[in-house]
């Protein structure tokens, strides 16, 4: 069993993770990560080797680290929010079967 300050840390490690996971700016990839983490904290849940713990845990801050550079990155392309985030849907309008979009702002 890991000792009381190894679960701390472990703790501390997958709320830093699905933190920032929340951090990006589209939806999937949002998802995606939230779920990534507890699967990969679910899939090690049992583990009681000390030194397979460390390596986890080393590998846990490489991702961190890489999660938070896709985040920052992901923030620079904004898009419209999706239907399943509860955001405004454009208007689909036009003339012989165009699509056309409306946002709030106007037209695109």
């Amino acid at each position: 069993m890991a000792s009381s300050t190894t679960a701390l840390e472990v703790r501390s490690l997958y709320r830093s993770l699905y933190r920032q996971a929340r951090q990006f700016a589209a939806y999937n990839f949002r998802e995606y990560a939230k779920r990534r983490t507890t699967d990969a904290f679910r899939e090690h849940k049992s583990e009681s080797d000390a030194r397979r713990i460390q390596e986890l845990m080393q590998y846990g801050l490489k991702e961190l680290q890489a999660l938070k550079r896709q985040t920052v990155v992901s923030q620079f392309f904004q898009l419209d929010r999706l239907v399943v985030e509860g955001g405004k849907s454009g208007k689909q309008t036009g003339k012989h079967g165009d699509i056309v979009r409306q946002t709030e702002h106007g037209w695109d």
